[in-house]
């Protein structure tokens, strides 16, 4: 009995934190720059408009090698995760803004596997360009690990 009110009590306390935390939004309008449009930031209340640090836009490839279908999955802008057809390239602008422009936005694909020539599994090659420079690999597939970078300035 003890431990049945426990949980009622505990699901109930859940509930309770659940309902409270959110923040009801849907009159709130998105935060818009000085040029109006979405994901720009404004400047703190108080302060000049011109403390808003500009973005830097970097042009990211994402690629993967092989042949067939494979999943792969791929951090830029956001995350995605899709079924696709080998070869495959993926290009995102990324806007660096604010903190991110020291701290650094991750940017990674992650492969599918390949069947390789002797008949086993293994990862299919990628590689991250930015801005027409390499910046990661898997060595052909030879490399279990993702490809992935932080982006920074």
């Amino acid at each position: 009995m003890r431990k049945t009110a426990m949980l009622a009590l505990g699901l109930l306390a859940a509930a309770a934190l659940l309902t409270g935390c959110g923040s009801d939004t849907k009159d709130a309008a998105p935060a818009r720059g000085a040029n109006g449009s979405p994901g720009a930031f404004a400047s703190a209340p108080g302060k000049d408009s011109d403390a808003v640090v500009k973005g830097i836009a970097h042009r990211v490839v994402f690629e993967v090698g092989g042949t067939g279908p494979s999943r792969v999955m791929w951090v830029g802008n956001t995350n995605h995760f899709e079924q696709v057809t080998l070869p495959w390239t993926k290009t995102e602008t990324v806007q660096l803004e604010d903190a991110q422009l020291k701290v650094g936005v991750p940017v990674s694909v992650v492969p599918g596997s390949v069947e390789a020539g002797d008949g086993k599994l293994k990862a299919a090659p990628c590689t991250i360009t930015v801005d027409g420079k390499k910046v990661a690999d898997n060595n052909d597939g030879a490399s279990p690990k993702p490809c992935s970078y932080t982006l920074k300035d």
